[in-house]
């Protein structure tokens, strides 16, 4: 298959690693494939509405950055969820009552808008009290009862933004200890190698995939990098004389900003990185993604090349006989958001 997306539109596409699948997304739509136990894909792709040609502001550098933001998050979340339940059906399959035969795959569980919701709001409430709050309060210890209370503004946020830096790193590293995260660090790779495979305008394939880099610049790894850069020079906007609820106050209504800016910088770095200044600026991600990413498995590339698939299908790039690879398919037949392919 031969992709025919332009190249103003390349980066646009971009993904996501799931429970025993990928999202991809392409300009205007988005692909989910998910591997089964049995070997056989589930499908679900959507269109994804842009909330620039909705709203025109959000087309302004920063502020196109926090919307792009927020609709990934309702979108991963939301794909996410949906691999989740492909795993628990396949989990819970029915054996007929003569024979101990299979009788088909099962209705996934159907997740309400209020369980994403939750599942959003305890994630995000999760993430302010590890990267914003306790680092926070601890920086306040000490330089309480380490350095006197003679720490200056920047001194001040050095040391909050050294302790997100632990936390964040340490939370890398303790999860990709995990088997299952490993598998998921596998997928990861699994995307960023069919992304590249696109973005070189060569044909989706195993074979052109599997010779791909797994570390790509434009990486989510790399942008909370940059979140993380961004955090300690805004930040030190806010007096380190300020009250503490102040302070934390002034953290959470700057997130949006600080991911704003991190997104420009992240889309400006990606694009220029074949020069020396800005090849530093994105080593430190590529790095990280030593990590976060993971040599994957040929099937785990024919994951990702489906779901790219799908994605593209959607968005009227890629004819709908076209395809790559010929595996089986199976989906729940009352869900009409999802399509399958045999």
């Amino acid at each position: 298959m031969q992709s025919s997306a332009s190249p103003e539109n390349e980066l646009l596409v971009g993904g996501q690693a799931l429970i025993e699948g990928v999202m991809m997304r392409s300009p205007g739509a988005y692909g989910v494939a998910v591997r089964r136990p049995d070997g056989s894909l589930a499908f679900q792709r959507g269109k994804v509405a842009s909330l620039a040609k909705r709203y025109p502001f959000l087309k302004l550098p920063v502020l196109r950055g926090v919307a792009v933001l927020f609709q990934s998050l309702g979108l991963g979340i939301r794909s996410l969820n949906f691999s989740a339940e492909q795993a628990v059906a396949a989990a819970e399959v029915p054996e007929a009552e003569t024979g101990n035969q299979p009788v088909g795959p099962p209705e996934p569980a159907k997740t309400s808008n209020w369980a994403i919701a939750s599942s959003m709001a305890f994630g995000l409430g999760l993430g302010i009290v590890v990267f914003l709050l306790a680092p926070l309060w601890l920086t306040h210890l000490g330089e309480k009862y380490l350095f006197g209370g003679h720490l200056s503004n920047l001194g001040f946020n050095l040391l909050d933004g050294g302790l997100r830096a632990v936390f964040f790193l340490a939370y890398i590293w303790g999860i990709s200890r995990m088997k299952d995260i490993h598998r998921v660090f596998q997928y990861h790779g699994a995307e960023h190698k069919v992304v590249f495979n696109y973005e070189k305008r060569l044909p989706l394939t195993v074979e052109n995939a599997r010779a791909q880099s797994r570390l790509h610049p434009r990486c989510g790894t790399s942008f909370l990098l940059f979140v993380l850069l961004m955090s300690i020079l805004v930040f030190a906007l806010i007096p380190k004389t300020a009250p503490f609820l102040v302070k934390f106050g002034g953290r959470l209504l700057l997130v949006p900003a600080i991911a704003g800016l991190s997104y420009e910088v992240l889309r400006f770095t990606a694009k220029h990185r074949a020069a020396p200044l800005f090849a530093v600026l994105v080593a430190p991600g590529l790095a990280l993604q030593r990590i976060t990413t993971q040599e994957p498995t040929d099937d785990m590339l024919e994951v990702a090349i489906a779901a790219l698939e799908e994605a593209l299908r959607e968005d009227g790039l890629l004819q709908p006989a076209e395809t790559s690879i010929p595996v089986p398919a199976i989906v729940p037949a009352d869900m009409p958001s999802v399509a399958a392919r045999a």
